[in-house]
């Protein structure tokens, strides 16, 4: 399988709608994990898509009644091109109204409870 490029679609493109779907067809395994928690509403009734286009980025879950992104990052987004690709993504988004919230493969693995509570504290408005 080729390499994988995740969340970006040029401006205009028409493709858009199908590259969302074939992402959230060949998700990670992590996307998988964190997904069976929060959807149909699993989480104190929150609605969560996946794969949710904003402007010219795919974000990975998304809850648009309270803006918030939330992205599984795996290793290469500790590069120095993926960080600053990230900073720029996260800009973007920012100045549209959207809160992002970043959790890593591991941490999703290892701590799905903390990770569960600091997304609900967030839904909650408990964290800015």
């Amino acid at each position: 399988m080729g390499e994988r490029v995740v969340g970006y679609v040029r401006k205009g493109e028409r493709k858009s709608r199908k590259y969302a779907r074939d992402l959230r067809k060949d998700m990670t395994e992590t996307e998988h994990k964190l997904w069976s928690y929060l959807r149909r509403k699993n989480l104190d009734g929150y609605r969560f898509r996946r794969q949710h286009i904003i402007g010219p980025f795919i974000a990975d879950f998304v809850c648009v009644a309270e803006k918030l992104i939330i992205e599984v990052d795996g290793a290469t987004h500790g590069e120095d091109n993926e960080i600053a690709y990230d900073a720029r993504r996260t800009e973007f988004l920012e100045t549209q109204g959207w809160k992002i919230i970043r959790y890593g493969n591991e941490e999703i693995y290892k701590n799905i409870d903390d990770v569960l509570d600091d997304i609900y504290a967030h839904l909650k408005g408990l964290k800015v």
